[in-house]
């Protein structure tokens, strides 16, 4: 039979004291002003979060952007609010060892660029011959990116993400408008199946007006009584393209035309 130690007088007096301890107004007073610090931070995170992605949308949207203001401030705010669940995991079940709570912050990360990626598909459409919206698709994923550092407090990488990102999308415009460059344009010309023009004229026709042909297809209307020269045009100067509508316009075997450009 083993006997307990005796306990003495000392630690008859310590144990109502730990006891108690932790409902007394010093512990409590701790608690509550590491709750008050918790919060002030989680605000800072998402005020950030958000103002990050307000600038951004605002520049989407003063472009006429499907997606804007609203849609890059939610994608931005919702990022930093996801990594804000992992940075704060063991609130989640309060009195529950760390241990039995664990997320690895970069598989929250992953999920969130994936979610992304089909709000970014959703952007992308297609106009006519042109393909719009990829810029606007690749500014959610940045912005969704920012969001992330935001969440989980690299300030200094997520501001300096934010000025890059205007700067890519509101500077990098006016130098690449300024540029010389390539400008692309499906074209398609009808004439009478009887009075076609020669496709040496045809090429001549666009030289002279500063095209060069890069492809060129032929087609016969359903009912015969048409033919139809359909290719992809380039000029380096987008004026040419009305130019070019005004010529052909002015052509009286031409029956129909279009000159779609493409571009974002």
């Amino acid at each position: 039979m083993h006997l307990l130690p005796a306990r003495t007088a000392e630690s008859y007096m310590a144990a109502p004291l730990i006891s108690s301890c932790a409902s007394c107004p010093h512990t409590i007073k701790t608690r509550r002003h590491a709750m008050d610090s918790d919060f002030l931070k989680i605000v800072v995170h998402l005020t950030a979060a958000l103002v990050a992605g307000g600038i951004i949308g605002l520049e989407r949207s003063f472009h006429g952007r499907p997606a804007g203001f609203r849609t890059h401030t939610l994608v931005c705010l919702a990022s930093s609010l996801l990594m804000l669940v992992t940075l704060y995991q063991w609130k989640w079940l309060p009195g529950v060892p760390l241990d039995t709570v664990r997320t690895d912050p970069t598989r929250m990360a992953q999920g969130i660029m994936t979610g992304i990626g089909f709000l970014g598909a959703g952007v992308i459409f297609k106009e006519g011959l042109s393909i719009r919206g990829l810029t606007t698709a690749a500014s959610i994923w940045i912005t969704a990116a920012i969001g992330i550092l935001f969440g989980v407090g690299f300030y200094a990488p997520a501001v300096l993400a934010t000025v890059f990102t205007i700067g890519i999308l509101s500077v990098f415009r006016w130098i690449e408008a300024k540029l010389p460059s390539h400008y692309y344009a499906h074209h398609f010309v009808r004439f009478d199946r009887s009075s076609v023009m020669p496709e040496p004229d045809l090429m001549a026709f666009l030289e002279k007006g500063g095209f060069t042909v890069a492809n060129m297809s032929y087609r016969i209307s359903d009912d015969g009584l048409s033919f139809e020269y359909r290719m992809v045009i380039r000029t380096t100067d987008p004026a040419n393209l009305s130019s070019l509508a005004v010529a052909l316009r002015r052509l009286e075997a031409v029956r129909a035309f279009r000159i779609s450009p493409t571009g974002d």
